[in-house]
């Protein structure tokens, strides 16, 4: 199955952790040697949400907050790139292309951001499309996609599984910031919608549980499908 991960920065390094980046590698090498063909997307978390206060206070403008924080998610992927040793491309992709031809030659691309105003929700979602993926996995700090901040409503309510166009209108309809109820953008979205990939979101603060639903399918995050009843992947009904 090809697959492409997206690590937010705060799941792969909450405090510069070494254990967790390297429990992230062996998860993408088994998946690897298992023979899944692999793709991976790094986000900044907050070493980048730091950086860009700061920067802000001092008077840069959101494009140079933007690049910054695309610097920082290029500093995190090296991390992932150095556990990985010979099985990643060495240095993270810096477009799609790129990304793409690592794949084609037997190399795990680790990228990170790519341009100012897309995250790097919507840099992985790209790159499952240009790569024509079987699975896109979104390993956040959140465990799924509710129905309301979780944060702030006791009683919001996950979903199981839904389409990607009940993903965008949720999103486009929401009021709250970016990673609350939803913890895709709204871009990365569209593109979901219109690639009919399979995604999954989930709590990626475990990297076991990650590879555990890449293999199986089984996960306590939600299923974003194309459209409603398509039927789950060949290797998850064997």
């Amino acid at each position: 199955m090809r697959v492409v991960v997206s690590i937010g920065g705060s799941v792969l390094v909450p405090d510069l952790d070494p254990e967790r980046v390297g429990a992230y590698a062996d998860v993408i090498e088994s998946l690897d040697a298992a023979g899944h063909t692999l793709g991976t997307v790094v986000g900044g978390g907050q070493t980048a949400r730091d950086y860009i206060g700061t920067a802000r206070a001092l008077g840069a403008n959101e494009i140079e907050l933007d690049q910054l924080g695309i610097a920082v998610t290029r500093l995190n992927a090296r991390l992932l790139v150095a556990a990985l040793d010979d099985r990643a491309a060495p240095t993270p992709p810096e477009d799609y292309d790129t990304g793409r031809e690592a794949i084609r030659r037997g190399d795990i691309p680790v990228m990170g951001g790519v341009v100012a105003g897309q995250t790097t929700d919507a840099v992985a979602t790209g790159l499952a499309e240009h790569v024509d993926a079987d699975l896109l996995v979104f390993a956040t700090s959140v465990p799924g996609v509710f129905d309301a901040d979780p944060g702030e409503d006791p009683d919001a309510t996950k979903f199981e599984h839904m389409t990607a166009g009940e993903l965008v209108g949720l999103i486009a309809e929401s009021d709250m910031n970016a990673g609350s109820n939803a913890p895709v953008d709204l871009l990365a979205a569209k593109i979901l919608q219109r690639s009919g990939i399979r995604a999954v979101v989930l709590d990626g603060t475990d990297p076991a549980a990650v590879g555990r639903a890449i293999r199986t399918g089984e996960h306590d995050g939600t299923d974003v499908v194309p459209t409603e009843g398509d039927a789950a992947p060949a290797e998850w009904r064997d």
